[in-house]
C-alpha cells in the first residue's frame, strides 16, 4: 500500500517537474521572441516524462568532451534528452523561429496541465489522509 502511494506521488512530482521545466523553456522562447537567429526550443514532454519515471529507455547521458562541460545528470538529463528545435511556421529575416501564437498556446496549455497536477497531488494527499484518520 505504502510503495502504491509513494509511487503515485513520485510519478506526479516528476511530472510537476517537469513541467515547470517546460513553462520556463516556453518563458524563455517567449522572452527571445525578438532575438536575431534565436531558434525556439519544445520539450517532448512524453518523453522526458518516460525517463524520468524510469517506464521507458532509459535517457542517454551526454559525454563530456571538454574540461569545462557539464555532464548531465539525473536531475535534468531527462528534460534536457527530449529537447528539440520548434519547426519555424514561417520564415523571418532575422532567423528567428519564435511564433508568439504557438507559444501563448503552448504557455497556456501547459499552465492549465501544471494546476491539473497540483490538484490531483493534493486530492491523493487529502485521499490518504483521510484513509490514515479513518474519516
Amino acid at each position: 500500500m505504502l510503495n502504491r502511494i509513494t509511487n503515485a506521488l513520485d510519478f506526479q512530482a516528476q511530472a510537476l517537474s517537469l513541467r515547470s521545466e517546460r513553462q520556463r523553456l516556453i518563458a524563455s522562447n517567449i522572452a527571445n521572441a525578438d532575438t536575431p537567429g534565436y531558434v525556439a526550443r519544445e520539450m517532448n514532454f512524453a518523453q522526458a516524462l518516460r525517463d524520468a519515471t524510469g517506464n521507458g529507455q532509459p535517457a542517454a547521458q551526454l559525454a563530456a568532451s571538454q574540461p569545462g562541460h557539464i555532464a548531465g545528470g539525473a536531475a535534468g538529463g531527462a528534460a534536457f534528452s527530449t529537447l528539440l528545435y520548434a519547426a519555424p511556421s514561417q520564415t523571418n529575416l532575422d532567423r528567428n523561429t519564435v511564433d508568439m501564437d504557438r507559444e501563448r498556446a503552448s504557455f497556456a496549455g501547459n499552465t492549465v496541465k501544471y494546476e491539473a497536477t497540483l490538484r490531483f497531488i493534493g486530492a491523493q494527499v487529502r485521499t490518504t489522509l483521510s484513509a490514515i484518520t479513518g474519516q
